[in-house]
């Protein structure tokens, strides 16, 4: 991967999980407490899309990023996509990168269920998770099947599209990057886009969502940035409002489009410094 800032320290390594290369992204304060970003479904480069917010918070927290299979600069590799092998993968690969928790998991999208379902089954991996405008269980549980079905035909129209030189353009976020990175950008989204993992993890959702919320709720703290949900579900906003009051969680709305932390990185990065602050790092 290249250099993301002159100025900006970082390590950028490839755990082997199930046989694969799975791409870690590491920079910040090394002592400080450890932010594990999960991208939401589709993100072609999670380590670039992050950084306008990541760069802000790095003077103080250890900055993580995981790119699962099929994102960023990890392999195309199509892995069982069930709730518990996602989390999994994702575990090994800290581990083998020498990033012990606990964590605070900050999901985007549908990583919010692998984020709830990691504190299920290791609460004590996970001080805290704050959602980058979080998908919850009772979201894909009002889509079903037909919803899920039609999204997954797009996604592999999409994608022949591409192969055959006929998708031209595509809107990335370019904000907060350098030329190099979205030249970069550029390439990993022509590599990556629509391909068979996410398309795998697309399958799997409704699956995903119902072993979440089967398993019940989860006690930590939690914050949630939430959109105004016109890119994504009619229900969206709603439905994160009934979630985080299940969970006792605190709620920011925004006035913004899904990718929140493209459209109100400062507001987010102040407001996780208080939240984490008053509830992990209390002295």
């Amino acid at each position: 991967m290249n250099k993301l800032k002159a100025d900006m320290a970082y390590r950028s390594e490839f755990a082997l999980v199930d046989g694969h290369r799975m791409h870690i992204f590491v920079t910040g304060a090394e002592s400080g407490t450890t932010l594990v970003f999960m991208s939401g479904s589709g993100t072609v480069s999670p380590a670039l899309d992050f950084k306008i917010l990541y760069e802000k918070l790095s003077g103080i927290y250890r900055i993580v990023v995981i790119e699962k299979f099929g994102y960023g600069e990890s392999d195309l590799h199509e892995a069982p996509c069930d709730i518990d092998a996602l989390v999994s993968f994702q575990r090994q690969a800290l581990s083998d990168s020498g990033l012990k928790g606990p964590y605070i998991l900050v999901p985007h999208s549908m990583s919010g269920l692998e984020a709830i379902r990691w504190k299920q089954l290791y609460p004590e991996e996970v001080e805290a998770i704050i959602g980058l405008d979080m998908a919850t269980p009772i979201t894909y549980g009002e889509w079903g099947p037909e919803m899920v079905a039609r999204r997954i035909r797009l996604m592999k129209r999409m994608r022949k599209c591409l192969e055959r030189g006929l998708l031209f353009w595509f809107p990335l976020n370019t904000r907060g990057l350098t030329k190099e990175e979205i030249c970069r950008q550029r390439q990993l989204w022509k590599r990556n886009a629509f391909n068979g993992c996410y398309v795998k993890e697309a399958e799997a959702v409704i699956g995903n969502a119902e072993a979440v919320e089967t398993a019940g709720g989860i006690d930590c703290p939690i914050l949630m940035f939430v959109s105004n949900g016109k890119e994504v579900s009619s229900n969206w906003r709603a439905n994160c409002q009934r979630f985080a009051g299940q969970m006792h969680a605190e709620m920011v709305l925004l006035d913004c489009g899904h990718y929140v932390h493209h459209y109100a990185s400062d507001t987010i990065c102040r407001e996780m410094e208080r939240f984490i602050a008053r509830t992990v790092n209390r002295t």
